[in-house]
């Protein structure tokens, strides 16, 4: 078998041929495979989707437990979100590519940076596909036993619903929304699939420039909290969860590799 050298550059030239001819010999002989991922990310992701809905009647509750969430905060002094918001709501410049940025990049950099770890560094898609699922799984079963009314619903708290005010929304109505479960806010999985794959691409990756990818969790916690999507304690759950995922994730990486040189 040919190992594949998980740590080597990658050859680029000035035409752009270099990365063509490295992405077509790291594709070649893998269709199967890649018919494989897709239809197992497709229906991970339906039964996700199918999940959400089974518990999107939960108006009541879910307002219930926002509320006693915001208590819960008070009480440990963790700031409150609406000083992010503050930095939004009446500045249309920095409001709109926020709106944007929830909106697009969530799935946007989940897609690219899947496809891009599976082409050309398959070990380390293996694990972060797993880690994914079980973050994923486990936030579809704290939607069902905690429904969480997003900040952007409680605006007698003094929180803006920034996508309705400023466009770009992906929810519609909540009473007429047939399409998502918008109580459905902890934990935050913007957040988890965030720092998950920016560390995936961290840890796969050799280039000094790769630690700026932390831009992107970090982007996207100040995104959620400001456009009144996420509290604090849906990014701190998101975060526990991955944190707990990686510890029981048995340590395939470094075994796989030492066989690969064999």
């Amino acid at each position: 078998m040919v190992a594949l050298d998980l740590d080597a550059p990658v050859s680029v030239s000035h035409d752009g041929t270099g990365v063509l001819e490295r992405t077509r010999a790291a594709v070649h002989g893998r269709g199967r495979e890649a018919v494989v991922q897709l239809v197992v990310i497709t229906v991970g992701y339906l039964t996700y989707r199918i999940g959400r809905m089974m518990a999107a009647d939960e108006q009541d509750h879910a307002l219930a437990n926002a509320r006693s969430l915001l208590n819960w905060e008070h009480r440990l002094q963790m700031p409150h979100e609406t000083a992010v918001q503050a930095i939004f709501v009446h500045h249309g410049f920095l409001a709109v590519p926020a709106n944007f940025y929830y909106a697009t990049a969530h799935f946007a950099v989940a897609v690219g940076a899947l496809l891009w770890l599976w082409t050309f560094r398959p070990m380390y898609y293996r694990v972060t596909r797993n880690l994914m699922v079980a973050v994923t799984g486990a936030a579809l079963a704290l939607h069902m036993l905690i429904p969480l009314a997003p900040p952007r619903m409680l605006p007698e708290d003094g929180f803006v619903d920034l996508a309705a005010k400023y466009g770009q929304s992906v929810y519609g109505p909540p009473d007429t929304d047939t399409l998502s479960n918008q109580y459905a806010a902890m934990p935050s999985l913007h957040v988890g699939w965030a720092l998950l794959l920016a560390m995936g691409l961290i840890a796969a990756t050799r280039t000094p420039w790769r630690w700026l990818l932390l831009l992107h969790p970090l982007i996207t916690t100040l995104v959620v909290v400001g456009t009144g999507n996420h509290y604090w304690a849906d990014v701190i759950v998101a975060v526990a969860l991955l944190a707990v995922a990686a510890l029981i994730h048995p340590p395939v990486l470094p075994g796989r590799r030492r066989e690969s040189m064999t």
